[in-house]
């Protein structure tokens, strides 16, 4: 994370400021300044307050135009335009190179032409939408409707495969030749998962559907021949002007025209759009400032790019009174947005309801599917090919047992060909050898359906729902501190997060609070980092006093007694000089809006500053420590008081922070007559533009000081400033003009207005500020090392900041070896990976020979680090360096990447994504964070200091770093065993049914005759066995929390696909075909002699099998609870309740036979034979393999269970993870 985020907010100069008169003030005139009530141009003749004068040439000049600075965000030098909203299309991304800017700066270069724009008449809709007519203002967030429900609900359910599988079986059975059970019984299974899925989805659409009704019917003030009335939002059109108030939320997208700011300034919260909760401002063109619309029609038009999804950019111009006036993001206010601490604000609507960007934003993150999930797919294609292999073997041996007794066909009893009811002999459908030999196959797909279980995914639905709810619960995963729970946002993925090998985390605000303190400063050469600091005001503390009010800033900084003392000895010294000018930059050069808080004391009032970034806050706090209080802030000007002494400068250009130049800097017109620029931002990119005669061993020190900082973990940031002169300003300011007004490339020559006036800086000090790590973070990373799990922290800060970091985190540790690659070539970056991967596989060969006798955890790998910098990645990624790169990560066990744009890191998740099986989580929590979430196979955003675009963008959300343990270690644990578990489970239970099924087919003459009934059939999976597999999937626990918590090591149980693996699944079908044959040839043989019917032999089965396959369930289940056992048992009396109505019903077969049945000792006697043949060999291998191959949860199982932990602890050897080498 870099450390500035890109900024939306320019500032534009007020027309006519220049003019104004400057003095300095005492404090009573401070009486009508606050936080953010701006004084008009009355109030400040009244108070005489002059405005820095500037020379001449500056007066005179024509400009009126306001700042439109908006390359940062417009430019996509980021990832955001690119990733986040996915408009590259069909272009490959380009991780290495910075392919994002070349593609902003393509699309800037493209102008606005007819077919591309869309034109605006104002306050005339009915001329907009002559021509197109546009989207109206009703948004619809419902998929269906009434009449589009049925058909496109079931379109999008038939996706399943496993469903079109379903119904044609369904469909199979309606036809008479092949109608095995009854036309409706054959429906029923596939009808009730349809209906299930259904009354969710409509349930959930209602839902969506009541939210658009509300919404769709708030209110608006919208000018209506020539005067305000209220509107409802749906029936707002493009083109008319709308008027909001103070804490509106803006019913579309419109182009600011005025506000009750004279300077033009409005202030939004955008918290709805993407999760920010500062402050941001937006500007009204000067040419449309003073009109009123109430009184006096405005003419013109508005010509605009069309909607898209970039919520950072906006290229327009408008063209009032014959003069064009360009428009940039600065102008526009979004849809979903608020306005905040401003009267009101009038504005165009440009783009209305499904035009707008909130709604083009709204479709989420792309969906993700469980690995879990994907290798059953492969399990359940073996089934399939087992199915066909069954129906094969029936109907190849029905085809031979025709031909055997052909001759009898015609009077053989069940199968008689020949009809004798009537006088003339009649031949029934017999259609020959050959298609009766097809018929009894597609009997046997019908009669087998079941081997491919559609409960099974309606039960992994239920089942993750229910897991997800748990996690929700989690008191432990909840973050008091920012009021947040944690937030299941996919839930397809769940079991997945037991699984996980590889974690990619950013830095700043996902291992570190991103709250920045100042720390420490180097202004001219000398450091100011000593021990004697002071927090400040505790005691004294800088303060104004405001006509017996007292202003302080909110936050308390720590400040240096001695650098105190230099800023408050004034100009008069060399040294106070520097330290002046040092703080008035950090005062001055930010996009910080003071606000006013009241306290519990009416004579106290607090400066809160706003602003999107956490460093610049931290920078202008540390200011106002020192005594250079920011105290106002418009769209032309600020207010600083200086000491006591109020000063305003005008603010004649600001260049916002881009992530190519990696500074910002500030034009300001001073009170001495003078024009400076002041400069901040990276070192890199800062002493590149310094002047090289002024004195080195200046900047000799201040890089000390900075390398100082950067080892202590600090962020750091260098200040610089100039002097303009008369023609240096105006050949800026003509530039400018000229640059902020283009059409063409307008951000690229911003870039370039910027890099002129930003060049032979005179250093003024640099920075250092912390940013502290989260609680709990060395501990939460020691415990995912210990699970086997590698984190690799991916950083746009600072090489010696993020080392720092790692070493406090314990990230990296005294033990291990580091390899740094720090490059600027593609042919030095080679020799230094092939130098790298050498000294790798010598410090594996040391560490295997030190630890063969051992296997401790991460043995041959754990002593490698590797750090290398995002430069060296533009030269290796998307490359043939690629693969070498990839053999040394795989070979350490920390990597931490430095100084990286988000492209690369997204970059960096799919070199081991592509190249490994091993499963990739990414965290972080801002936008710069979004590919990389994307990218990985799990991503979670952290609720941070960043917005929420991380958080929209994941599939799981959390407040801080170190709840990762919990979720992987526990929750992910869980949900992966019972996952597994369930999934096997499911293929036996049904593959047992259809193979007793088969047995019978065997026994009667291939006839696909059932004995057991058709709607016992039915519902078999859906009633009589589906609940408990449901519960024991969300409550079951094979360990407690504090175990798995307590031995990290056993999260390797995941990783090694202890769960659900191929060799289980075989093991599953061989038990199951045991199973089968023993519950199935137990009541054959004892009844072999009797004269008992299909159907009550059929019942038998029946109950044999719901009994068996729940005692199977049971002998599984590790934690019981009263749910679990009302579940299990309960499904056995409800598989008899059910049975017994069946059979009492006198129009089903089998009429009453139950109740015969049980009479017998026979019954009850083969009941037990079957469960004690089908469950004594399973039970034997189970004790078995407990007590001679215990797996490592089997271990921890028997400890916790007899509470021998010391046992445990000797095997903890044992259960650490086997690092395997990487799978290609």
């Amino acid at each position: 994370m870099t450390s500035y985020r890109p900024l939306l907010i320019p500032s534009p100069r007020t027309p006519g400021t220049q003019d104004l008169p400057y003095t300095p003030v005492s404090a009573e005139l401070l009486k009508p300044i606050t936080g953010y009530t701006k004084p008009s141009t009355e109030m400040d003749s009244n108070n005489q307050i002059e405005t820095p004068s500037v020379p001449d040439s500056i007066q005179n000049s024509s400009s009126r135009q306001s700042i439109s600075s908006i390359q940062s965000k417009a430019s996509g030098g980021n990832s955001i335009r690119e990733v986040s909203f996915g408009d590259l299309g069909s272009k490959p991304v380009r991780y290495g190179s910075r392919g994002a800017d070349s593609e902003g700066l393509s699309m800037s270069q493209r102008e606005i032409n007819d077919e591309d724009a869309r034109v605006i008449y104002i306050n005339d809709p009915g001329k907009t939408n002559e021509r197109f007519e546009f989207a109206g203002n009703s948004i619809r967030t419902g998929k269906y409707s009434i009449i589009t429900f049925l058909p496109r609900n079931l379109f999008e359910q038939f996706h399943r495969v496993a469903y079109i599988y379903f119904l044609v079986i369904a469909v199979l059975n309606q036809l008479p030749q092949l109608a095995v059970f009854g036309r409706g019984a054959s429906i029923l299974p596939l009808a009730f998962v349809l209906l299930v899925t259904a009354v969710k989805d409509a349930y959930e659409d209602w839902r969506r559907h009541r939210s658009d009704l509300i919404e769709n019917n708030r209110l608006a003030s919208v000018l209506v021949n020539d005067e305000f009335q209220q509107k409802k939002w749906k029936d707002i059109q493009v083109g008319e002007i709308v008027k909001i108030s103070s804490n509106d939320t803006l019913p579309c997208d419109m182009v600011l025209l005025s506000t009750s700011d004279p300077t033009g300034v409005a202030y939004i919260q955008t918290i709805n759009l993407d999760g920010e909760s500062n402050l941001k401002t937006r500007y009204a063109k000067q040419e449309t400032l003073t009109r009123i619309p109430e009184k006096e029609k405005i003419s013109g038009f508005i010509k605009c790019e069309k909607p898209n999804r970039n919520i950072y950019g906006f290229q327009a111009y408008m063209e009032i009174d014959g003069k064009r006036v360009s428009l940039g993001p600065s102008n526009i206010i979004l849809r979903g947005c608020e306005l905040k601490n401003t009267a009101w604000a009038l504005g165009i609507a440009v783009y209305a309801g499904r035009d707008t960007k909130v709604m083009l934003n709204s479709s989420g993150a792309p969906s993700k599917r469980s690995r879990l999930e994907t290798r059953m797919n492969r399990e359940i294609i073996l089934l399939s090919f087992f199915l066909v292999a069954l129906c094969t073997v029936v109907s190849v041996c029905a085809g031979v047992w025709l031909r055997r007794h052909r001759d009898e066909l015609d009077y053989i009893p069940f199968y008689r060909k020949k009809d004798f009811s009537k006088s003339e002999e009649e031949n029934y459908n017999y259609y020959g050898w050959g298609m009766e030999i097809v018929f009894t196959f597609l009997m046997s797909v019908i009669v087998f359906q079941i081997m491919i279980p559609i409960s099974l995914y309606i039960s992994m639905e239920l089942v993750r729902v229910g897991q997800a709810y748990f996690m929700i619960r989690d008191t432990r995963m909840y973050d008091e501190a920012s009021n947040t729970r944690f937030q299941c946002r996919a839930l397809n993925i769940n079991e997945d997060l037991g699984q996980i090998k590889y974690v990619f985390s950013d830095k700043t605000g996902t291992l570190t609070e991103n709250k920045m303190e100042f720390q420490c400063a180097s202004i001219w050469g000398v450091d100011y980092s000593g021990e004697k600091t002071s927090l400040q005001g505790e005691q004294v503390g800088y303060f104004v006093k405001v006509d017996g009010q007292v202003l302080k800033p909110k936050m308390k900084v720590r400040v240096d007694p001695e650098l105190l003392q230099l800023s408050q000895s004034g100009k008069d010294t060399k040294e106070g000089k520097h330290v002046f000018d040092f703080f008035l930059a950090l005062a001055a050069c930010n996009t910080i809006v003071p606000l006013l808080v009241e306290t519990s004391d009416p004579t106290v009032r607090l400066i809160d500053y706003q602003g999107e970034s956490p460093d610049e806050q931290a920078l202008v706090y540390a200011a106002a420590a020192y005594g250079f209080m920011l105290i106002e802030r418009t769209s032309g000007h600020i207010v600083i008081d200086i000491h006591g002494e109020r000063q305003r400068f005008n603010v004649l250009g600001l260049h916002e922070f881009d992530s190519d130049r990696k500074r910002m800097s500030v034009i300001l017109g001073c009170p001495d007559k003078t024009v400076k620029v002041f400069v901040k931002g990276a070192d890199t990119s800062m002493f590149s533009v310094v002047d090289k005669s002024m004195n080195v061993n200046i900047i000799r020190a201040t890089e000390a000081h900075l390398h100082s900082y950067s080892s202590m973990g600090l962020r750091t940031l260098v200040v610089g400033m100039r002097e303009l002169n008369s023609l240096e300003f105006e050949q800026w300011q003509s530039s400018y003009e000229t640059a902020s007004t283009a059409l063409i490339g307008r951000a690229a020559l911003l870039r370039k207005v910027a890099s002129n006036v930003e060049n032979n800086l005179s250093i003024l000090g640099a920075s250092g500020i912390e940013d502290k790590l989260q609680e709990g973070v060395p501990e939460a990373i020691e415990s995912l090392r210990m699970a086997g799990i590698k984190v690799w922290v991916l950083t746009g800060d600072k090489q010696e900041t993020a080392v720092s970091i790692g070493y406090s985190s314990r990230l990296l540790t005294n033990m291990m070896t580091q390899i740094v690659i720090n490059n600027n070539s593609k042919e030095s970056c080679r020799k230094s990976l092939e130098d790298a991967l050498i000294m790798s596989k010598k410090l594996m060969t040391v560490s295997d020979a030190t630890h063969n006798t051992e296997e401790s955890s991460g043995a041959g790998v754990s002593s490698v680090a590797m750090i290398i910098d995002g430069t060296s990645l533009v030269y290796i990624l998307d490359t043939e360096l690629e693969e070498q790169l990839f053999q040394l990560a795989s070979r350490c066990s920390v990597v931490l990447c430095c100084r990286v744009a988000p492209l690369q890191k997204a970059g960096i998740v799919a070199l081991i994504k592509n190249r490994t099986d091993d499963m990739t989580l990414a965290i972080g929590d801002g936008a710069n964070d979004v590919s990389m979430i994307q990218m990985a196979d799990v991503g979670i955003g952290i609720s941070g200091q960043e917005g929420r675009q991380a958080v929209m963008a994941s599939d799981f959300a959390m407040g801080q770093f170190r709840f990762l343990v919990p979720l992987l270690l526990v929750h992910g644990h869980w949900n992966y065993q019972r996952m597994g578990y369930m999934i096997l489970y499911n293929f036996y239970r049904n593959a047992v049914f259809v193979l007793v099924l088969f047995w019978y087919v065997l026994f009667t003459c291939f006839t696909l005759t059932t004995s057991i009934t058709e709607w016992s059939s039915v519902l078999y999976s859906i009633i009589y066995t589906s609940l408990p597999t449901i519960v024991v999937g969300i409550l079951d626990k094979d360990l407690s929390r504090t175990t798995l918590l307590k031995y990290p090591q056993l999260y390797g149980a995941g990783q090694r696909q202890e769960s659900y693996n191929t060799k289980l699944f075989w093991l599953t079908m061989m038990d199951t075909l045991w199973q089968s044959i023993a519950a199935f040839f137990v009541p054959l043989f004892a009844y072999w002699d009797s004269t008992i019917d299909g159907s009550s032999i059929g019942d038998l089965w029946t109950l044999a099998m719901v009994i068996v396959v729940n005692i199977h369930l049971a002998m599984d289940v590790i934690r019981w609870t009263w749910i679990t056992h009302a579940s299990i048992w309960g499904s056995i009396i409800a598989t008899c309740i059910c049975v017994i109505v069946i059979d009492a019903f006198p129009t089903f077969p089998g009429y009453w036979a139950i109740f015969h049945l049980v009479k017998t000792g026979l019954f009850w006697l083969c009941l037990l034979g079957i469960l004690v043949a089908t469950m004594i060999p399973r039970f034997v291998v189970k004790i078995f393999v407990q007590y001679y191959k215990p797996s490592d949860v089997q271990i921890a199982r028997e400890a916790e269970k007899f509470g021998n932990f010391r046992e445990l602890e000797s095997a903890e050897i044992e259960m650490n993870p086997i690092f395997h080498p990487p799978r290609r």
